[in-house]
């Protein structure tokens, strides 16, 4: 079995064939699928899909993007809504200095990602963690934070430098990585994940974003998280069904409340 970690199941590019999405991916040998909030005020539609069913779990929270326009929220609100059994992670959050958008300032970004790991810290929860061209950065937010109380989290769809991986995994957290391990140009890339410990690596597609090869340019959905696993696989010399199973196994020690989820929120 196969976890693909981070995909965004709600956007509309998937209202036409969801179910049949989701379906694909159980064909393709896919057993859990987390669909990732990314806009607070979108959450009851990332849960809704989450609650149909127990092959999709779900998160709650603002990615960078959003801030100004969703608010900083106050650690509080994120904890109460992830108190439903299908959610089992806090965010997605961080930091994105790539487009410096102005309704997203960094300041109001690091206020952000503080509470959604104060957030993650207090129920127990693995934070979500995005960073691009943020790099020290997030080190030193992740640092700071780690001091004032452990919690878990994975940078996910990573494709920044060496130095936060080996930052990340130093304070215990998980190393995610996307379709972009399989892109010709992405040798650094698989270096990295050829050196990041096994037991702190998933993989996911972060769909419909960053479609791998074969499939580069189209869709992106969960079933394409096979080829991301093939192409670790063969970086860091292994088989194929031992990838799955430990980055599987990976997941479920990380997202332990998805292993104890029994049935949707009432």
């Amino acid at each position: 079995m196969l976890i693909d970690s981070h995909c965004h199941l709600d956007f509309d590019v998937f209202d036409g064939d969801r179910k049949e999405t989701i379906d694909r991916a159980v064909a393709a040998g896919v057993g859990r699928m987390v669909t990732i909030c990314t806009k607070f005020g979108e959450f009851p539609r990332v849960r809704a899909i989450a609650r149909s069913g127990r092959l999709v779990d779900c998160t709650v929270g603002v990615h960078p993007h959003h801030v100004a326009t969703e608010g900083v929220l106050p650690a509080e609100t994120l904890v109460e809504a992830a108190r439903c059994p299908e959610v089992v992670g806090i965010g997605e959050t961080g930091l994105d200095y790539h487009y410096e958008h102005e309704r997203s300032p960094r300041d109001a970004q690091k206020l952000s990602f503080r509470n959604h790991i104060a957030a993650a810290r207090k129920i127990g929860l693995p934070v979500v963690v995005h960073s691009r061209k943020a790099d020290a950065e997030t080190i030193d937010v992740l640092g700071e934070e780690m001091a004032r109380g452990r919690f878990t989290g994975v940078i996910h769809c990573f494709s920044s430098g060496r130095r936060l991986a080996e930052e990340a995994v130093a304070l215990g957290l998980y190393i995610s990585f996307s379709g972009i391990l399989t892109f010709r140009n992405s040798e650094e890339l698989r270096a990295i994940a050829r050196d990041v410990p096994m037991d702190r690596i998933l993989v996911e597609t972060d769909a419909p974003f960053l479609a791998p090869v074969p499939n580069r340019g189209k869709r992106n959905e969960p079933s394409f998280v096979v080829h991301t696993a093939r192409i670790l696989a063969e970086t860091r010399g292994l088989d194929v069904e031992e990838t799955n199973r430990r980055t599987t196994d990976n997941f479920f020690r990380l997202f332990e409340k998805a292993r104890e989820r029994t049935a949707p929120c009432g």
